[in-house]
């Protein structure tokens, strides 16, 4: 990983529409944004860690906790467009993508996603999944991921993937897909250029655009898990979790 110059950029926009100001919302007395930039910063793969936003008030609260920011449009529609022009400014060889309401993410997790760029010269994109229940996987806000056997992604679904017709349900292997992305940064620049695909709009996930385009996404497996912030009442659900892991406060 010496060779490859490594920046990882954490999106973070105040409107948001179901929790707005919900990087700003305090976790056991610290801010969101800044749970979630440490935990990036603890991870020895990455160089540099900076914030993308469209808000002063959460680039204050990151200058404030040491970290570097940068002011982005507030005119992007997802997370990977906000990051793209933020990446433009950037000199690196791979971008991290970590999502800014994930406060529970592991540098471990990071590095998990990060070291195959090492060993694979054609590899565009990385991504995690973490095995879940059969009940789990009924979730549509659980985005579920099936692989191939060298791991690399087939389809990612609101719906449990893949169907059993008939295992029982202990033999039964449902993933979730863990929001959390390694480009190379020419590549993040050209998919973000890219018209939005028919299985995109279809299932509101936007990977899907690499794959339609046929782009292959690697995806190393965690058991770290994670929720994401996107109501108030997560937070309470992510206080006990830090709390029945002992995580610093």
């Amino acid at each position: 990983m010496s060779k490859l110059k490594t920046a990882a950029v954490i999106p973070a926009r105040y409107a948001s529409s179901r929790f707005p100001g919900k990087a700003l919302a305090e976790i056991m007395g610290q801010p969101m944004i800044v749970r979630v930039l440490k935990a990036a910063e603890k991870c020895k793969l990455i160089d540099e860690v900076y914030v993308a936003t469209d808000d002063v008030r959460i680039k204050s609260r990151v200058e404030e906790a040491g970290g570097s920011a940068i002011m982005t449009s507030a005119q992007h529609q997802s997370g990977t467009d906000r990051i793209a022009e933020a990446a433009a400014e950037i000199e690196a060889d791979l971008i991290v993508n970590i999502q800014g309401d994930e406060p529970l993410i592991k540098a471990e997790s990071i590095a998990r996603a990060l070291k195959p760029f090492a060993k694979e010269a054609e590899l565009k994109m990385s991504t995690l999944k973490r095995k879940i229940t059969a009940e789990e996987a009924k979730n549509p806000d659980l985005v579920k991921v099936i692989t191939d056997q060298n791991d690399y992604a087939l389809y990612f679904s609101r719906s449990p993937v893949p169907y059993y017709r008939s295992a029982e349900p202990e033999a039964q292997n449902y993933y979730q897909h863990i929001g959390l992305y390694v480009y190379r940064k020419d590549f993040l620049l050209q998919y973000a250029g890219m018209e939005q695909t028919p299985l995109e709009k279809a299932e509101s996930l936007e990977q899907l655009r690499a794959l339609e385009n046929g782009f292959q996404i690697k995806v190393l497996e965690t058991e770290s898990k994670l929720i994401g912030v996107d109501r108030r009442e997560d937070i309470e659900l992510v206080e006990a979790e830090i709390k029945a892991r002992r995580f610093d406060s």
